[in-house]
């Protein structure tokens, strides 16, 4: 069978002060899945982001099957066949419509052709289609709004498969989902390469690019620096390796902390509509403390309920023997409890903002002069954080926007080193960064509990939590199901506890 080709040739990118795009090459064929590889600002969304059409400003050529393509825009990029799911889902739904209005977007907006009236079972009917065809039971009537992070992945990729797609571009698909649901999404992928659909897939999970691709390209500052075909002898060593152009030590061994007392405790924590029930908790001076368990567990919920940001039915919530009233995230920063949100880009920072306003926001007035902002304040604080957290950006004044994942991420971490709290909740903060950047964040998760905080880190990665914490509480159902010493336990036990299972 001939194969359908997508090629770039010689695509380049200019973002304000950055090259993001130098001079690539890349191409996919159909009947294939090929993984996008590098470290965070490598280039790979920026080269995703060309070929869905969404940024129209490159330089270079596309071709299909050898001829000439320009994709300008995103409906030029769906005429020909390409497909995009992006990391960040809540940019590319509208939380306000239907889960089936979200499947049938394209559809509706494209093949409208004069019509003046939906057929809305036509439209409900067909997307309850989609989603049985890739085994998701989500009822087409929710609003996006009420969907949990891997739900509303599912219908982006709902919605891409929905329309006449030829190639599939897969932005981190993996993140937010729990491993059943990634075994579930791999299902669909080995089934949309059988039916002759090529799929971009990119991730940091180097584990995912042996288990389901058949090549790999590895970017680098901008660059392809690598194609390969993926066989027995591939191993994620020489991928890590070629991604950051050395040798590299994925493991990362926690120095050990002096942990005080008790400082930190939450007593029969309730959330107003039980999605965490009769939780109790407490962290030590210079302790980290891991919360485990599969998505949907409530790991969200505990931190956004102990930052306020949900509301509690019952429960105390104590700091040194101070039962604190937390009804609201700025009663949280008034107590200097400081949350690093899962969804960074739509609660952790102002995107459009720059990188020395996020870095001052959290504490602000602390910047001010006579009620104005003192702008020299601002920029003298953000210089600091970013050398100390090595965040890479061509300027303190640029958007925040244009910096890669795991820069974003130190960006809202710096806002709440420099506001200097007491207690740190962190909830899947490796998301969407490479290993280099999350072996650095682990590095300053560790420094903030040696200099006496109190730190909370909560994953569904078992593994990270056996290398960073210091005690583990499992959650399961909403409710704490086991708590474990870490240096006592493994990632068997963890996952045990995390299916449900207790101990008689």
């Amino acid at each position: 069978m001939d194969k359908d080709t997508l090629e770039c040739k010689n695509i380049s990118m200019l973002f304000p002060g950055v090259k993001a795009l130098d001079d690539v090459n890349f191409t996919i064929e159909t009947g294939e899945i090929h993984a996008l590889v590098g470290a965070n600002g490598a280039g790979k969304s920026t080269l995703m982001k060309v070929l869905a059409g969404a940024n129209p400003g490159y330089e270079g050529q596309i071709f299909k099957n050898g001829s000439d393509l320009e994709i300008r825009t995103p409906m030029a990029a769906k005429k020909a066949g390409v497909q995009i799911v992006f990391q960040e889902v809540d940019t590319a739904l509208i939380s306000s419509l239907s889960v089936a209005e979200n499947i049938m977007m394209n559809d509706m907006i494209m093949n409208m052709k004069g019509k003046h009236f939906v057929n809305w079972p036509k439209i409900r009917k067909n997307a309850l289609k989609v989603l049985e065809s890739m085994n998701i039971k989500i009822d087409v009537r929710r609003k996006v709004s009420d969907l949990s992070l891997a739900e509303k992945q599912m219908v982006l990729i709902a919605r891409a498969l929905q329309s006449s797609c030829k190639y599939l571009l897969l932005d981190e698909p993996t993140a937010p989902l729990s491993n059943t649901e990634t075994k579930e999404l791999f299902r669909l992928v080995l089934a949309l390469k059988e039916k002759d659909i090529a799929i971009v897939f990119i991730t940091h999970r180097i584990y995912e690019v042996l288990e389901i691709c058949d090549k790999y390209t590895v970017m680098r500052n901008g660059q392809v620096v690598s194609n390969s075909p993926i066989d027995e002898t591939t191993t994620d060593k020489q991928i890590i390796d070629k991604m950051l152009g050395r040798s590299f030590d994925a493991t990362f061994d926690k120095e050990p902390t002096e942990i005080g007392e008790k400082v930190f405790e939450v007593s029969h924590l309730t959330e107003k509509e039980d999605k965490i029930k009769d939780v109790s908790l407490y962290v030590r001076k210079g302790e980290v403390v891991g919360i485990a368990g599969l998505v949907g567990a409530g790991k969200s919920e505990l931190c956004k309920t102990l930052f306020g940001a949900m509301k509690k039915k019952k429960g105390e919530i104590v700091y040194k023997d101070k039962i604190l009233k937390i009804n609201n995230p700025t009663d949280a920063v008034s107590h200097s409890i400081a949350l690093v949100p899962e969804e960074r880009r739509k609660e952790g920072i102002l995107v459009q903002e720059t990188v020395d306003f996020n870095l001052s926001v959290a504490n602000l007035s602390d910047y001010c002069s006579l009620s104005f902002v003192n702008n020299k304040k601002t920029a003298a604080n953000a210089k600091q954080y970013v050398e100390t957290l090595g965040i890479k950006t061509p300027s303190i004044y640029q958007k925040t926007a244009f910096l890669s994942g795991g820069n974003q991420q130190k960006v809202v971490i710096g806002k709440w080193l420099s506001a200097d709290c007491d207690v740190y909740i962190f909830d899947e903060p490796t998301k969407g960064v490479d290993v280099g950047a999350k072996r650095e964040i682990f590095k300053l998760i560790n420094s903030i509990a040696a200099s006496g905080k109190c730190v909370i880190y909560a994953t569904c990665e078992n593994g990270e939590l056996l290398s960073i914490s210091d005690r583990i509480y499992v959650m399961y159902g909403g409710e704490i199901s086991a708590e474990l010493e870490t240096s006592k336990t493994d990632d068997k036990e963890i996952t045990k506890y995390s299916v449900g299972f207790k101990n008689k």
